[in-house]
């Protein structure tokens, strides 16, 4: 089963937490911040404009992105995992390597 976001929505996966702070000291589950950068698993068909017209997404299944901490704020499980849920236009940046 798949799952197709609707409009201008993005289903993102978000990276693992660290396990371990830059100072070396390991992190328990409630010290972890959730990650800002993911790996986009699904898009919507692109935002309808006023006009009528379909403008299409500009990232694209399997894009590395950054969001901001606080703007993914609808997460939900499907197939066990947790995924993120927002629009394209809470999407900072496409990470190119």
């Amino acid at each position: 089963m798949n799952i197709r976001p609707l409009h201008d929505r993005v289903v993102v996966r978000r990276k693992e937490p660290q396990e371990m702070s830059a100072g070396g000291i390991i992190l328990s589950g409630k010290a972890k911040e959730k990650p800002n950068e993911g790996e986009v698993i699904a898009v919507g068909d692109g935002k309808v404009l006023d006009n009528g017209n379909l403008h299409m997404l500009s990232v694209k299944v399997g894009d590395q992105v950054m969001f901001g901490r606080y703007s993914a704020s609808d997460t939900l499980t499907f197939n066990d995992e947790d995924l993120v849920v927002m629009k394209e236009a809470d999407i900072y940046g496409i990470v190119e390597s």
